[in-house]
């Protein structure tokens, strides 16, 4: 291992009581001469043993463990700023583990001021993405605390290795085991599937690897229709009936991993450069992000609408690559904030079988007008549209004069002679 610049005497992990941070403890004691290790957990809505966590953390060898409900912080300040930007990464991908990480790094962070920590550690791999969402948040938040990434020094170098570490210590693993080998991670967002069989891009996900929603051919055989409510771009509410930003997730979650609704497979491009196989499911913000989108439509202008568009792309890219804490998409939120101040109403939505078809959309800020719109009858001035369209093509018909002019001169189009000639004349 390598030798590092100061001294360690206490480090702050992010603890998730799973197989890699279950390790880490363990290893970090035995190659920092007894460090104390303090872990932290923060609760973003994953299903775990919250009661057991502290005893399993203290007998893998931690002194302490905090454990932070962070849920409704993170729908309503890092979620809902997902929908609002419609960021899908590489165009399927919701962000899910992405934008965790850097909320969770940043109470890692906090606890580690408050612990008078030399050192933060995670437990992500050399390969992946997390390690570069981690380690931007500490850089931005604490850049004299010493990071350590186990993964990418000791001498493991597969799950199986790391069972073993664990069984040779007494490390309660759970039901982790060499059978049980997917990789997930789970929040009130998103549960997220990787390695064992999906290695291989050309095998199909087994239907029972599927934990939150039911397959299309499993939902019901009726629609379900519900109506969404937004404020200035953020949901507020489901059915005219206002709710906190946990609840609506939760409540929508439900509907939709019910009707088959947020499945995603994809091949991505990891922030290291190779691409890996991961499959996600993320009922509520699919169907948050479809509806949001039609509301749009209606109460932006067309200039608005096509710039966020372009920066929904940059914004999904950003949240990526762990670049959470940074001017760029601070800068990006704050366009965001002017952009959606009249992106208010309600979208109703039907639910069928893994589809979310739109069903209605209202709002008091709506550009589009019935009167103006409408094939009947109406206070629109056909007329007008001449003068409009002579000035609006008046730039594509003097290019199409000016160059069937130098084809006629140059004797390419003999038939066009008049018409060099005419332009001549005028």
């Amino acid at each position: 291992m390598k030798q590092h610049k100061r001294e360690i005497k206490k480090i702050v992990l992010a603890y998730s009581g799973g197989l890699d941070t279950s390790i880490i403890i363990p290893w970090l004691k035995e190659n920092y001469d007894g460090a104390e290790i303090v872990g932290i957990c923060t609760n973003v809505g994953q299903d775990e043993d919250w009661d057991g966590m502290e005893k399993k953390a203290l007998a893998s060898g931690a002194s302490k463990l905090y454990i932070r409900d962070i849920r409704e912080e993170f729908a309503r300040d890092f979620l809902f700023r997902i929908v609002r930007a419609g960021a899908r990464y590489e165009g399927k991908y919701l962000l899910g583990t992405s934008i965790a990480r850097p909320l969770q790094a940043k109470c890692q962070v906090e606890v580690a001021l408050q612990e008078n920590a030399n050192a933060v550690a995670h437990g992500c791999t050399g390969k992946g993405n997390d390690q570069v969402r981690f380690e931007l948040t500490y850089k931005a938040l604490a850049p004299q605390l010493e990071v350590i990434a186990p993964w990418r020094v000791w001498d493991i170098s597969s799950r199986e290795d790391a069972i073993e570490y664990a069984q040779e210590r007494g490390i309660p693993l759970g039901n982790i085991s060499k059978k049980n080998i997917y990789s997930r991670d789970w929040n009130i967002w998103h549960m997220s599937h990787e390695g064992g069989d999906l290695e291989d891009p050309w095998n199909r996900p087994k239907n029972e690897m599927f934990q939150l929603t039911k397959s299309p051919q499993e939902a019901p055989d009726k629609e379900t229709e519900i109506t969404i409510d937004f404020e200035k771009g953020f949901p507020v509410g489901i059915d005219g009936k206002r709710l906190g930003a946990v609840e609506l997730l939760s409540r929508l979650n439900k509907l939709g991993a019910e009707n088959g609704i947020g499945r995603a497979d994809m091949v991505e491009t990891r922030v290291v450069g190779m691409k890996s196989r991961g499959v996600y499911e993320t009922p509520a913000g699919e169907i948050l992000l479809t509806a949001l989108a039609e509301l749009e439509m209606m109460t932006m202008d067309f200039n608005t609408l096509s710039f966020k568009r372009k920066m929904s792309q940059q914004y999904a890219d950003i949240v990526y690559a762990g670049k959470w804490y940074t001017t760029f998409r601070e800068s990006m939120d704050a366009f965001m904030d002017k952009a959606y101040q009249y992106v208010t109403g309600s979208v109703r939505l039907v639910l069928y079988k893994g589809n979310v078809i739109i069903a209605g959309r209202k709002s008091p800020y709506s550009l589009y007008l019935e009167d103006l719109a409408s094939f009947g009858e109406s206070s629109y001035d056909h007329t007008d549209a001449t003068g409009f369209i002579n000035l609006y093509g008046l730039a594509t018909g003097v290019e199409a004069m000016v160059h069937k002019r130098i084809d006629a001169e140059e004797g390419q189009a003999p038939e066009m002679k008049h018409v060099a000639a005419t332009f001549h004349d005028k």
